[in-house]
């Protein structure tokens, strides 16, 4: 290949990665990556080498820009924050000790829109946010800390769609812990997620507690698959094929540190063949997680076949490392009574889980969960 023809080619590459780069975003940072492209090794009498070598080079200084700007994204959102918490703190001060009125916030934002041309996102709405941001963490010290970690975007939902100062903080760690997309945080506030774990918390075996104590914060009473619009009548296989297709999507409803290991996963003992529905690996409880799956509803003699796959699994498949297996059956319904008495002298690190293949009515569940609170029931 000619020489020119190479540097043509490097060209071209420059100009899109400048393409794909943010207005203002790190041209300095690319036009000097260009040079060093299409500059020839020191030392090298022949010219630009032909090889393909070189591309794997590129493509690791790529992910170096590609990181270097994730990075600023991030230190950028820190620093618009902390700006939102320190003008709502200065808001609400101000409106507390009655020497400004909701006016005086207008006037701000007609006094920044014309002093600061070109400024965006300080209208008087955006304003009366940034107090509530402030006011609704207000003396929290442990939360004020992670209030950075999130876009903007997701404050403005838990804000408008939390109802209770808990359920601000149960969405805030979650989002943080589970790195949420806003459109997936938007979902969890309409699979009413907060209702469902304080109405129903997860149904787990003495020796998970024992074995796995953070474990129930890992795991749901519920799980929520609507993304498969499987209809109201189906069978294993087609709840199966379905979590398989939309595997993506079942990961992140199952959580974060879920890893799939394997469909169908083959057990071999005594001579027989047998296979586990499905097989992940959870990395923050540092074991596997057997999941079997039953369309209808939960029954006690199930939790047998569970047990001896536990067994299987971790006799031959567990590294020395690894904790002991949890498993997790997956019904269409349960009775909560029925699972009680299953699992209260069950000798395995197991747990009972319906799934539910609509959004639940939110409404009904926040009617629940009003009745809950003027119980006055402790939380945990």
């Amino acid at each position: 290949m000619a020489p020119g023809n190479v540097t043509e080619r490097f060209a071209t590459r420059r100009r899109r990665l400048q393409a794909e780069a943010t207005d203002g975003e790190l041209p300095c940072l690319i036009d000097s990556l260009s040079l060093i492209i299409l500059s020839p090794a020191i030392g090298d009498n022949k010219g630009v080498s032909t090889s393909l070598q070189p591309q794997d080079d590129f493509s690791e200084i790529t992910q170096l820009i590609t990181a270097a700007r994730q990075q600023a994204v991030r230190a950028v959102n820190t620093t618009l924050i902390a700006l939102y918490w320190q003008i709502g703190q200065k808001i609400s001060r101000k409106l507390a000790s009655a020497e400004w009125g909701d006016g005086v916030v207008s006037q701000l934002a007609e006094h920044l829109a014309v002093t600061q041309p070109g400024l965006q996102g300080f209208t008087r709405r955006n304003l009366f946010r940034m107090r509530q941001f402030y006011e609704a963490y207000e003396g929290n010290e442990i939360v004020s800390t992670l209030v950075s970690q999130l876009p903007w975007t997701h404050h403005l939902i838990i804000l408008s769609q939390s109802k209770r100062q808990e359920e601000r903080e149960f969405y805030l760690r979650l989002a943080i812990q589970e790195q949420w997309s806003k459109r997936e945080l938007e979902r969890q506030f309409k699979a009413a997620l907060f209702e469902r774990t304080v109405l129903n918390p997860v149904k787990v075996s003495p020796l998970v507690s024992q074995t796995h104590p953070e474990a129930l914060s890992v795991f749901k009473d519920t799980y929520l698959v609507e993304f498969l619009d499987l209809p109201t009548t189906h069978g294993e296989a087609d709840l199966h094929r379905g979590l398989l297709r939309r595997l993506k999507h079942f990961l992140v409803e199952l959580g974060r540190d879920f890893c799939f290991v394997g469909s169908e996963f083959p057990l071999q003992v005594g001579g027989r063949d047998f296979a586990l529905d499905l097989l992940f690996f959870h990395r923050g409880l540092n074991c596997l997680v057997a999941i079997e799956l039953k369309v209808g509803r939960f029954e006690p003699e199930y939790m047998g076949k569970l047990s001896f796959y536990l067994e299987a699994l971790d006799r031959d498949v567990k590294k020395s490392h690894e904790r002991p297996t949890i498993g997790v059956l997956l019904c269409a319904s349960k009775d909560d009574e029925v699972v009680e008495y299953a699992l209260s002298r069950s000798l395995s690190p197991a747990l009972i889980a319906e799934y539910q293949t609509q959004l639940p009515d939110k409404a009904l569940l926040q009617a629940k969960l009003h009745e809950f609170y003027q119980q006055d029931v402790p939380l945990g």
